[in-house]
């Protein structure tokens, strides 16, 4: 995998500490630590969405922490582990980081189109009630518009709010 930067600690409230002032795409906690289990650090860590957390627990605590931390999305594996198992749960996590920025950027798109949506709506309600344009003829002015200026119906509603703000 392509990690760029790797730190260890030894502790919970060291590892705390590092994430305070640093971003890790990918979180590994082997429990238990010597201040804590370390589930409650797996599970701080998963909350704040500061990267994946592979949560790394004795064989005999596995079946408890697996089902406590799957609700968090924290990848729960029992020790001892192999090499390929380790793998495996990195490969997961890299998949599952993967999926949740196609969505992260998804919501953004939506959220762009929903500010448009109401920055248009709100051009159109300045024509309506300035230019005594009727819905459709304001809808149908700022798509003529755009197309004639090849510009974005966000732009020409900006240039309409701003021109009647004046």
């Amino acid at each position: 995998m392509d990690f760029s930067l790797i730190s260890r600690a030894q502790s919970a409230g060291e590892a705390r500490r590092t994430l305070a002032v640093s971003e890790f795409d990918l979180i590994v906690v082997s429990g238990p630590l010597p201040d804590e289990p370390g589930d409650k650090l797996a599970v701080s860590v998963s909350e704040n969405l500061r990267g994946e957390v592979i949560f790394i627990v004795p064989e005999s605590d596995f079946t408890q922490a697996a089902e406590k931390l799957a609700r968090f999305g924290v990848i729960t594996v029992a020790k001892p582990l192999s090499r390929s198992m380790f793998w495996t749960a990195v490969t997961m996590a890299e998949a599952s980081r993967a999926r949740f920025n196609m969505m992260r950027r998804e919501n953004e798109k939506l959220q762009q189109k929903i500010e448009d949506i109401k920055l248009i709506d709100r051009a159109k309600c300045i024509l309506i009630a300035r230019m005594r344009m009727s819905e459709p003829e304001a809808h149908k002015y700022i798509e003529k518009q755009a197309m004639d200026m090849r510009t974005t119906r966000r732009d020409i509603a900006n240039g309409i709010i701003r021109s009647m703000q004046s």
